[in-house]
Formats: C-alpha cells, sequence, structure tokens
C-alpha cells in the first residue's frame, strides 16, 4: 500500500495516514517504491561518471577530501533508497508501526529529493523529483512521470 500525506502534519507529528490533499505538482501521484527507483537511478547516473577513471575522474576511491566527499553521498543515496522492506512491512502493519513506516519513507524520500535537486537544471530531471513527501495524493504512480 503506497503513502500518502498530510500538508497540515508536516511540521508535528508526521501523519501519512491522515486526510489525502492533492500535491502540488498537480499529477495525483502517491508514493510508491517506483518514486524511490527513479530518483536513484537519476542520482546515480549523475554520481557514476565521477568514480570511472575511464571518464578522467581521479576521484571516488583516494583519500583526498573530494573522493571521501563522493563515497559518502553514494553511500547516503543507497542508504536512502533501501525502502523495499519498509514498503512491504508497511503493507502488513497497522497503527503505531505504520506510522513509524511512513515517517522513514518520507525522510528518506527528502532525502533524496534535496541530492537530485541539485541536478534539477539537468534535461533527465523529473518534476516529481521536486516533491516533498506529503504532497503525493492517493493515486498510484505513473511507469512514466511526468517531466519539468
Amino acid at each position: 500500500m503506497p503513502v500518502r500525506g498530510d500538508r497540515l502534519a508536516q511540521h508535528d507529528a508526521f501523519t501519512l495516514d491522515a486526510v489525502p490533499v492533492t500535491g502540488a505538482a498537480g499529477d495525483g501521484a502517491l508514493m510508491d517504491h517506483r518514486h524511490f527507483q527513479r530518483i536513484t537511478a537519476f542520482v546515480e547516473a549523475r554520481l557514476t561518471p565521477l568514480f570511472d577513471a575511464g571518464t578522467g575522474s581521479t576521484h571516488g576511491f583516494g583519500m583526498d577530501d573530494t573522493s571521501r566527499a563522493l563515497r559518502a553521498l553514494r553511500a547516503t543515496v543507497l542508504a536512502a533508497s533501501a525502502v523495499e522492506g519498509v514498503f512491504e512491512q508497511r503493507d502488513k502493519a497497522d497503527g503505531e508501526i505504520r506510522h513509524i513506516a511512513d515517517q522513514a519513507l518520507a525522510h528518506n524520500w527528502d532525502v533524496l529529493r534535496r541530492i537530485a535537486r541539485n541536478w534539477e537544471d539537468h534535461p533527465d530531471f523529473l518534476r516529481e523529483f521536486k516533491r516533498d513527501s506529503w504532497e503525493f495524493d492517493d493515486e498510484p504512480a505513473t511507469a512514466t512521470a511526468a517531466e519539468g
């Protein structure tokens, strides 16, 4: 079962099972694992060439600060994108556990969103990458998202 948000709860106890709202982006998508797959693929496509010696990169595996920062960024993306189990457990959970899963998904989405927005001017950047976690509606995500 996908996640939905409540715009009013964004500053207090974040309740994703509250009243659904139409997202500011207006495309009616509900947060699910496909959103995480798309945003992760987008960020990984930006990061991978930075680790590739074939592209002339000298960073990624050294002990200089740039290499350390790149490794830390990649580790953050991988950790924030590891949500399959959270979605599965959320579907089986009820009450407080479901609320905790919702909070974890919202946090992970927001981490990935903040990273992806660094490439907002890239032609592959999707409009959904701008959305805060509470801006998802109660309809499933489509296989292809609107660009913007």
